[in-house]
Parts: C-alpha cells; sequence; structure tokens
C-alpha cells in the first residue's frame, strides 16, 4: 500500500517517462563520446522506425478487445468475473489468469484480463482497483516471454528470420532448446505461483480505492443487436459476409501454419489476423464487429502518440555508442558461471529503455550469443535467460501497461506501486534460475549449416 501511495504521488505519467527516458539516453551518449549532431540524427532517423510495430500494437489491441468483447467470450469472462468472492481472491485471480493467457498471447491477456478486472469490480466490493489493475498487468511483467509468443525463442527456430550475421554466430536454435525445455517450464510455473501468491497477500482486504473512487463507474457490455432499421443497413445486420470474410481470413491462416508448422508461423502479423478474423466471425454481424472495433480504437491513443518518441529513444540507443560500451563492459566482466547472470541483468537494464522483446533481441543477440558461446554456455538457456529477464522491466515501464491503461481508464502511476513489489520478487527468483539452471545445461556447439 506505501508503494501504492508513493508511485501515486511520484510516478510520472507514461508520456512524461517516455520523454524522460528520451533525455536521460540522449543525455548518455554525449557522455559516452557521441556528439549532439550525431545523436539528433539519430532521433530524427529512429523517431518514425517503429511505425509498423505502432499499428502492429494497435491492431492487437483493437483486435485483442473486438475477441474478448465478442458475445461468446464476453459471456466466458461475465462467468469467470462470478467466481471471485473476496477482494483478495479476486486480485490473485485476476494475477492467474493474466499470467496463464499471456503464455499464448500477451496481447489477448492484456485485454482479457482487463476486461475481466471491469467485470470483478462490478460485483465484488472494495476491492483496490489499484491491486487488481496491476493484477492484470503481471502475464506482460513476468512469463509471457516463455510462452509461444516469445519474440527472440521465436525468431532463433525460424531460419529466415535470422539475420546471416547472426545465423553464423548460434545457427538455427529449436524451440525443444529454448522454450520446451524443463528449466524454462519450471520457471514459468514458480513464477506464476509467486506471482499469483504476491498479488493476493499484497491486495488489502478491503480498500477505498475502488473503482468508483477513480472515476470508473460505467461497464463494459455488448450491444444488444437491433433490426435493421432501412434495407439499406440489412447487409450491416446480415451474418454472410462475416462468414465468407472470416473463412477466407482462417484459410489464409490454415495455408500458413501448413506451409511454415504452426510454431514458426507465430509471430505478430498471424496473431493479429487471427483475432480479427475470430472477432468477425464470433460477433456475427459487421454492424456488432464495427461497434466493438470503435470502443477499442480511444484505447490505443497512448500508443499512437508514445511509440514515435520511444522510435527516437531506439534509435539513439541503436546507432550511438551506448549499446558497443555497455555490451563490452557486461561481456568483459563474465565467467562462465557468472554469464546467464550478467545477461539477466543486462537485459533488464537495457529493457528500461527499448521496451521491446523482439526489436531488443535483434540488438543484443550477436555479442550475447557470440560471448555465451566463447564461454561454453548453452546458447538455448541463454536465450531464455534474456526472455525471463527482459520481461522484468516492463512491471514499471508504462510501455506496455498503454493497452490495459485505456481500458482499465488509470494511469501508469496507479498500477506502479504493486509491479513494483513483482519486480522485486521476480527479479529474486529471475536471477536465481539463471545462475542455478545453467549449471544443468550441457554446452553443445552450434551447427552452422
Amino acid at each position: 500500500m506505501a508503494l501504492a501511495d508513493w508511485s501515486e504521488r511520484w510516478f510520472p505519467d507514461s508520456f512524461v517517462f517516455a520523454l524522460a527516458a528520451l533525455v536521460i539516453v540522449f543525455v548518455g551518449g554525449m557522455f559516452l563520446g557521441s556528439t549532439i549532431r550525431d545523436l539528433v540524427k539519430d532521433f530524427g532517423e529512429g523517431f518514425w522506425s517503429l511505425i509498423p510495430f505502432t499499428m502492429q500494437m494497435a491492431i492487437i489491441i483493437i483486435g485483442g478487445y473486438v475477441l474478448a468483447s465478442s458475445p461468446p467470450i464476453y459471456r466466458l469472462i461475465r462467468w469467470l468475473a462470478g467466481i471471485p468472492r473476496t477482494p483478495r481472491g479476486a486480485v490473485a485471480f485476476v494475477a492467474f489468469f493474466s499470467m496463464t493467457t499471456s503464455l499464448i498471447s500477451w496481447g489477448f491477456s492484456l485485454i482479457f484480463s482487463g476486461i475481466l478486472v471491469r467485470e470483478i469490480v462490478k460485483d465484488v466490493r472494495h476491492i483496490d482497483y489499484r491491486a487488481i489493475g496491476a493484477a492484470a498487468y503481471l502475464g506482460s511483467g513476468t512469463v509471457w516471454a516463455l510462452g509461444l509468443s516469445s519474440s527472440a525463442a521465436l525468431m532463433m527456430a525460424t531460419p529466415s528470420a535470422i539475420a546471416t550475421p547472426l545465423l553464423k554466430i548460434s545457427g538455427v536454435i529449436p524451440l525443444s532448446q529454448t522454450i520446451y525445455t524443463w528449466q524454462s517450464l519450471t520457471t514459468a510455473v514458480v513464477l506464476i505461483l509467486s506471482g499469483v501468491a504476491v498479488a493476493y497477500l499484497s491486495a488489502p482486504a478491503t480498500s477505498t480505492k475502488t473503482a468508483e473512487s477513480f472515476g470508473v463507474v460505467e461497464v463494459l457490455e455488448t450491444a444488444e443487436i437491433e433490426k435493421p432499421p432501412t434495407p439499406a443497413e440489412w447487409l450491416e445486420y446480415a451474418p454472410a459476409l462475416s462468414i465468407i470474410v472470416g473463412a477466407i481470413g482462417l484459410g489464409y491462416l490454415v495455408q500458413i501454419f501448413a506451409a511454415r508448422g504452426p510454431l514458426a508461423a507465430l509471430d505478430l502479423n498471424t496473431y493479429n489476423l487471427l483475432f480479427l478474423m475470430l472477432g468477425l466471425l464470433l460477433h456475427w454481424r459487421p454492424r456488432s464487429f464495427t461497434r466493438a472495433v470503435n470502443r477499442a480504437v480511444p484505447a490505443t491513443a497512448g500508443v499512437l502518440i508514445q511509440f514515435p518518441f520511444y522510435g527516437g529513444t531506439f534509435g539513439i540507443i541503436t546507432m550511438s555508442a551506448i549499446t558497443r560500451t555497455l555490451a563490452h563492459f557486461f561481456v568483459n566482466i563474465s565467467s562462465q558461471n557468472s554469464y546467464p547472470v550478467v545477461v539477466a541483468i543486462y537485459s533488464f537494464i537495457l529493457g528500461l529503455f527499448v521496451p521491446s522483446g523482439g526489436g531488443k533481441w535483434a540488438i543484443e543477440a550477436p555479442y550475447v550469443l557470440q560471448a555465451a558461446k566463447d564461454l561454453h554456455v548453452s546458447l538455448g538457456w541463454t536465450v531464455q535467460v534474456y526472455n525471463a529477464s527482459e520481461a522484468l522491466p516492463n512491471l514499471i515501464n508504462p510501455f506496455w501497461m498503454l493497452p490495459l491503461l485505456g481500458i482499465l481508464k488509470v494511469r501508469a502511476r496507479d498500477l506502479v506501486g504493486y509491479g513494483l513489489l513483482q519486480l522485486m520478487v521476480n527479479t529474486l527468483w529471475v536471477l536465481f534460475f539463471a545462475w542455478f539452471f545453467a549449471r544443468t545445461f550441457t554446452y553443445v556447439p552450434p551447427v552452422i549449416s
């Protein structure tokens, strides 16, 4: 409660956080020898570099909202919302579903958990809205990268997705050496159990910081479909077009999964298309689908305006001396035993400024895997250490909170206090497992074709 009160008072708004991070990185680049002229150029060249990614993130929010608010899924959420009976039980309940659904898709987890929260607070009174909101975000700060949507693991298992210089270092690292190892699965299970326990124990039994105190009084409901008022609107209410287009979209996905394999085909584009097509079919009528989209669009506002500024930060990080200097420092202080812990710490630090699992891995992978190769540390476990540690800063970084903040109608500072507590506990778990499980692997030289 003290951490939550502190963060409400002192933690900046997510947009201010984005601007502050940009200034810190800019000043860091100056101290490391880059000229102001070069840093300004790096900022400008990076500013629009995340535009395709920005659109993908916006569609994740819209697609996740459309799917989660469709009548069948919405009825499931309403049923689930009726299970918890106490405030602390409700917080732990949301934490569990946030983390387990994030193993399938972090985007769907954010939306599903956000709507679940909005439904639970209607029925269970005196819930601390900050605690249950932070619980809905746990998946993105704990285990998402250890699951099927892991950007780094999927990239390393897909030859066409690996840049040629990196392929010469690591070769292809199959999922059997990353997310499907018993060490990775054990880490995920422990983090889930720990997250649920901390969420339950830290939530107050009763609180005045309820949803109503945040001005959240309206409910999320699917609109009733009335009869078309005019013949011109008949097609908006008829399911025929939804069925045809949905079948075409799902047919394309079947082709992709058959050609690439079910795991290699998992990426942001296939996830987004799957969610939109399923949402279209589950809403059944085009009018219901477009109404859901209209309700989802306001939740994308933070993504649309903040991602370009993160792109500027990304440009400075990747094009200045910052990455090279940090990499040189951390790699040089490592040994075979300490290297996994060093990777975890380094990935955590860099994640505060480059909060993108796939984008950051593209930056780190060449020198991180080369060092692991030189030190005879398991390459697959190195990838998983990265996955577990790079999620940690998400617990306090507003970057990935934006979709959830739009649904919950709160600010980042309202959730960060409870996120800080989870961060303290999870950091200890991740550092311990990074070191302990590394000792259970036998180094296997990569096969370079």
